[in-house]
């Protein structure tokens, strides 16, 4: 019999320990490789095959987010009515199918700008509506106080993807070319899909009588609206996604025309990405419960923001390639830090029926600011220079950082609070009924 080194063993009550989890893990694993192809081989299709200006990408970029501030609030009410597995799965599923159009219109000759507008907006709705629901999906699998560790190690899946893959998707969009490229990403997907149907969560949803439908999306939002730990994430976040979009829309464009990555030096810049992902991964769940998930927040905001500022400076040589690849690596890390503290502390705080309606008021907070982002960053890249929209992001994050720093609402979180009672928020408007000692089967909770 094989013995595995006890440094490989899983210590005792560690999630990964539950099959449910484990699944769940699995196919977020699965499903971020692909979506290491689609990050690279998306806007390279623009930027290199379709010649996009700045001002373009910024409407791609813009185009992604637009449904998060169109449909996240009715979505939030729809999706408190339904059972959100099956919403995660056939999302997965409709990603493929858009993900796998590029390389067909490519070989139509039907590919342009448009249709990539098209495809931008298309995946940004299924985000808007199958992510909700994934990260409600998390909820049930996943008892509450142990959120923050789930979304930490939800993120060591993705930095496996993000270490792995660039290199990976760089080589194979620099064999095949960036739209081809995407035919993996969408194979890889309904494969995430196939994983998610072995997952069983009980959750029997029963229609209220006087169930109406603006009645409830109101009482979602004035759940977020009574919340002060909610808001001040909100705006604090919101800011940061107004940078972070600012930066994305120019980033690949620098490292292009202004440093003269190709396609395959680029996919191993990325893989900086995955290495701050795994630190932060690793050490965020600690830094969290010794410091508190308001300043380990906040300390993301700031290390995003160095990153900024690092590549805005950089020159057009080695040291310049160097540079690059560490913007990416305090990126990530900066991002998970703010993510799973942000994901924990709101899922935390809200009651079961209002989860979809809180998860999407929130991402539509957080994301109105997104578009304004991209479209500066692009406007600044055209006509001041791409250094100047990395300059803005990093600045900015940095005054985002400090401002919320002093803020006490965040500055004070030194553990996820408490959940709200149910009972202060008539207008729920399905009763749910959990199992008898989990909500899932293999007893997570």
């Amino acid at each position: 019999m094989i013995r595995w080194p006890a440094r490989l063993t899983l210590p005792p009550g560690d999630l990964l320990h539950d099959a449910t989890y484990r699944r769940l893990w699995t196919s977020i694993l699965i499903s971020s490789f692909g979506g290491q192809v689609t990050m690279l081989a998306l806007p390279l299709t623009a930027a290199l095959l379709l010649h996009a200006s700045p001002t373009q990408m910024g409407l791609l970029t813009m185009m992604e987010t637009l449904p998060f501030v169109l449909f996240s609030l009715p979505a939030g009410v729809w999706l408190d009515r339904v059972r959100k597995l099956p919403i995660y799965i056939l999302g997965e599923s409709s990603l493929a199918v858009v993900v796998a159009s590029v390389p067909f219109a490519w070989w139509m000759g039907w590919l342009t700008m448009p249709w990539m507008y098209v495809v931008a907006f298309v995946i940004g709705t299924v985000y808007t509506t199958a992510g909700t629901a994934a990260q409600i999906v998390l909820t049930q699998v996943v008892a509450r106080e142990r959120l923050v560790e789930a979304h930490a190690k939800n993120a060591l899946a993705t930095s496996g993807a993000e270490v792995a893959g660039p290199g990976l998707a760089g080589a194979l969009i620099k064999l095949v070319g960036a739209p081809l490229a995407l035919l993996v990403d969408a194979a890889l997907l309904l494969l995430s899909a196939g994983i998610l149907r072995g997952i069983r969560i009980v959750e029997i949803r029963r229609p209220r009588a006087d169930a109406h439908f603006w009645r409830d999306l109101q009482a979602g939002v004035r759940f977020v609206r009574s919340q002060r730990l909610l808001i001040a994430l909100a705006v604090a976040v919101g800011l940061w996604q107004m940078c972070h979009h600012a930066a994305l829309v120019v980033q690949i464009l620098f490292a292009t025309r202004t440093l003269g990555l190709g396609e395959q030096a680029i996919g191993l810049s990325y893989i900086g990405m995955g290495g701050g992902t795994i630190l932060a991964s690793v050490y965020g769940n600690r830094i969290s419960r010794r410091y508190g998930p308001g300043p380990c927040l906040v300390l993301g905001f700031v290390i995003c923001g160095v990153g900024w500022l690092v590549l805005a400076v950089a020159p057009a040589n080695s040291w310049g390639v160097a540079a690059f690849a560490a913007m990416l690596l305090c990126f990530s890390a900066g991002a998970v830090l703010i993510f799973i503290n942000f994901l924990g502390l709101r899922q935390a705080v809200t009651p079961e029926p209002l989860l979809g309606r809180m998860t999407a008021t929130m991402r539509w907070l957080i994301l109105i600011p997104a578009g304004p982002g991209a479209l500066l960053g692009g406007w600044l890249g055209e006509h001041v220079g791409l250094r100047a929209s990395l300059v803005f992001a990093g600045s900015f994050a940095l005054l985002v950082a400090a401002v919320a720093g002093r803020h006490p609402v965040i500055r004070n979180v030194r553990e996820l609070p408490k959940l709200e009672n149910v009972e202060d928020w008539v207008g729920a408007e399905a009763d749910v009924r959990p199992g008898p000692s989990s909500v899932v089967d293999g007893g997570a909770r």
